[in-house]
């Protein structure tokens, strides 16, 4: 029998329970989780707790961004409430389009203490696929409209590898050219 003899041990167990993927963050570290968030993202709590929320983002350049853009939004406008749209990643490096969701519990730092909910946004057009590590650092740079030449650069890899890692994930999106799959890995926030 579950203890849900007060409202704080009620509440808890409705967090933990909740079918919405849940987590509570602190400067961008995981605090808690719930299970629904252990299912989507495949981790168990364990591996999560303490960790960086980076952990579930498909590259460094994503969870910077995002993060930048969701903390001057925030900064700016007073709202306690973040919402956006971005590519997610699991423990087996499956990419996800996902919708997120932050409220701020300290307004006047926004990143103190937060409440995330995330679930998958099956309504878009777009395929979960499996990148290699390669293929997770040059999908962001071309999102960005970086050149082959630029992102060989940044990499210290040659332009020709590149455009190899690019035809491959131009085939494991499903697009014909350059312009349909900065549209599949761009995230629009």
């Amino acid at each position: 029998m579950i203890d849900t003899s007060t409202p704080a041990r009620a509440g808890l167990l409705g967090f933990r329970e909740s079918p919405v993927a849940h987590m509570v963050v602190r400067f961008r570290r995981i605090v808690e989780v719930n299970a629904a968030l252990e299912r989507l993202f495949g981790f168990r709590r364990d591996a999560l707790l303490g960790r960086s929320v980076q952990r579930l983002y498909p590259s460094t350049a994503d969870f910077q961004r995002i993060g930048e853009t969701c903390e001057a939004q925030m900064r700016a406008s007073g709202a306690s409430y973040y919402e956006d749209q971005r590519f997610m990643q699991t423990r087996d490096a499956e990419i996800f389009w996902a919708r997120a969701r932050g409220i701020t519990l300290t307004p006047e730092d926004p990143f103190a203490l937060m409440v995330w909910s995330f679930d998958r946004v099956e309504d878009r057009q777009y395929r979960s696929v499996r990148l290699t590590p390669r293929e997770r650092e040059i999908a962001p740079l071309i999102g960005q409209g970086l050149t082959s030449r630029m992102i060989g650069e940044r990499l210290g890899i040659s332009p020709r590898t590149v455009e190899t890692h690019r035809a491959r994930l131009m085939k494991k999106f499903g697009v014909s050219n350059t312009a349909e799959l900065v549209s599949q890995i761009v995230v629009a926030v």
